[in-house]
């Protein structure tokens, strides 16, 4: 009988089929030494599988060794595995012996084999709304009928409110918080052996804050769908100093890990809706972002196979700065850039809108290389991996792919960041200002990052406006002048 090899990210009971078959968990101290990881990443990616071999007990084989051949070289007879969810573990494991059987992957909605044939069928011309209206359809998710519950498919323009203005958070209870126990001892001792050795991490720790088994994750689920999913909705988009993480669910771990089925959530979600618990505009939205984007992203990870990781529709050439790279918040002084950055060194995650509009849009303005900001979002964030990021950041964020996935490039002024947040007041810049010496640095960028790229960038509709407005500015070769002299140094 064969043995499953089971990934760190392959963690669920929905990546089994028998409950006495016999497992192997590979645990490879090289992964960490590669590059360095958030320490809180590092911390989350062990305690999930630690606690996942506890929790098999006899039924699993834990090795713990350098390289994944050292481990696999320890088992003998046939090993099956679930498809991998990056091209490096796909072609580790196509390397092996042909007693290495890859199953389908799991973890995701839509089979690759019913994404290979809608996007064979569309010709490269690929859309998330056209895709997400697939996906409905065929797996039955908020339809009267044929048609989608309230008459729409999608329910986004009804989720851009700003903050509340009159407090200083939504009222919503905040999620439940792990309780660590021995194996987060054992794993911050090793961690903490590791760096001694010269393995290096970026990041504080800290007490984990994400689910590492599946009690903790569908906890966490259950938490989001009665109390948070109702006000998730209108506020997805803003941004507050004071509440990181406002009404978001903080599940993106938890898929990720393969703790969580994602389509256990989509019925949740969508029971809550039927039962009255929770709006529909909420609820829609935090549909799509599973049924649609999440499995969307992933199919083109592998669709498109080389990827857009390392395109550069821009010409982006500048390296990653080091108080970026290193997470050196301290020395930023743009509200909004320093409390995001913040964040990420502290807790390993911040929600989509502040790595879109603060992270991503800074980098896009300066012309960071994309390669270099999909690797540091990977090893940042507790929920990077790559598979999502290629197309997150170096086709969304960073508009490097050839039209894959947006239209137009995501880039705002100050004046975005006012509204959906409350960064701008007691900021030492001002949101309305591109020249002098207290000019916001997302404005001034904003406007450089046209210019610069107003010839590759003609066609597009949806710049149109702004590109008009450009042409109308006076003084853009001083912004230019002003942009170069502060460089790479941090705002």
């Amino acid at each position: 009988m064969s043995r499953r090899w089971i990934f760190a990210d392959q963690l669920g009971p929905h990546f089994l089929d028998d409950r006495e078959q016999q497992l192997l968990l590979i645990e490879s101290k090289a992964v960490f030494r590669r590059r360095a990881f958030h320490r809180q990443k590092a911390h989350l990616i062990l305690s999930a599988l630690r606690h996942r071999a506890a929790e098999l007990g006899d039924q699993a084989l834990h090795v713990r060794t350098d390289t994944y051949r050292e481990g696999l070289r320890q088992v003998r007879g046939p090993i099956e595995v679930c498809h991998p969810t990056s091209r490096r573990a796909r072609d580790l494991v196509r390397s092996l012996d042909d007693r290495v059987t890859v199953l389908p992957a799991r973890g995701f909605v839509t089979s690759q084999a019913d994404f290979t044939a809608w996007a064979d069928d569309r010709r490269g011309a690929m859309r998330l709304d056209d895709f997400y209206r697939h996906a409905r359809r065929r797996h039955r998710v908020l339809l009267d009928a044929d048609e989608p519950v309230g008459g729409r498919w999608s329910l986004d323009a009804d989720n851009r409110q700003p903050p509340p203005r009159e407090s200083e958070r939504l009222d919503v209870p905040p999620p439940p918080l792990p309780a660590e126990d021995d194996i987060d001892a054992e794993v911050r001792y090793d961690l903490d052996r590791w760096a001694a050795e010269g393995i290096r991490f970026v990041g504080r720790d800290g007490p984990r804050l994400f689910p590492a088994t599946r009690a903790e994750a569908t906890d966490r689920l259950r938490h989001f769908l009665r109390h948070r999913l109702p006000t998730f909705g209108p506020y997805e988009n803003a941004m507050l100093s004071t509440d990181p993480f406002m009404a978001h669910s903080l599940l993106s771990s938890s898929f990720n890990l393969g703790l969580l089925d994602p389509m256990e959530a989509i019925r949740g979600a969508e029971r809550a809706y039927r039962e009255r618990q929770a709006p529909l505009s909420g609820v829609e939205s935090f549909v799509r972002q599973l049924l649609g984007w999440r499995d969307f992203v992933w199919h083109l990870y592998w669709y498109f196979e080389a990827g857009s990781r390392g395109s550069d529709r821009l010409g982006a050439r500048k390296s990653v700065p080091a108080w970026f790279a290193d997470l050196d918040a301290d020395a930023v002084q743009a509200r909004c850039l320093a409390d995001v950055l913040a964040g990420v060194r502290d807790r390993g995650w911040v929600h989509h809108v502040p790595r879109l509009m603060v992270l991503g849009n800074y980098a896009v303005q300066r012309g960071w290389r994309p390669s270099e900001l999909v690797d540091w979002f990977h090893r940042s964030f507790v929920d990077g991996h790559e598979w999502a990021l290629t197309a997150n950041v170096a086709g969304m964020s960073q508009y490097a792919d050839p039209g894959q996935l947006s239209t137009k490039p995501y880039t705002a002024g100050g004046s975005y960041v006012n509204r959906m947040s409350d960064y701008c007041g007691g900021c030492r810049y001002d949101p309305k200002r591109r020249l002098g010496e207290d000019a916001c640095p997302y404005t001034a960028g904003h406007w450089v990052f046209l210019d610069r790229n107003r010839e590759r960038l003609p066609g597009n509709a949806r710049m149109a406006r702004s590109l008009h407005q450009l042409d109308r500015l006076d003084n853009v070769p001083a912004v230019r002048e002003q942009e170069r002299r502060r460089g790479s140094t941090a705002p």
